[in-house]
This record gives structure tokens, sequence and C-alpha cells, in this order.
């Protein structure tokens, strides 16, 4: 398993809401897009 899963697993064995998971990575992969983005408009 990948880290995504273990933590929905992990917040589904513990009853919590996975919402948080999701926007949690979804934030770093944006992120991450973004600087690459960037990165490549600014060289």
């Amino acid at each position: 398993m990948n880290q995504f899963t273990t933590e929905i697993v992990q917040a589904l064995v513990q009853k919590q809401d996975i919402t948080e998971v999701f926007r949690s990575h979804l934030e770093t992969a944006v992120n991450s897009l973004l600087a690459t983005e960037l990165t490549e408009f600014l060289d």
C-alpha cells in the first residue's frame, strides 16, 4: 500500500471523516504541480 491508501484505511478504521485525507493529498498534488509549472515558466 502507498501512503495515501494507508491514511485512508487508518481514517476508516478510526471512524474518522476521510475528507481531510483527500483534501491534504489534493493540496500537496496541486502545490507540486504549481511549483513545477512555475519552475518551467521561469527557466
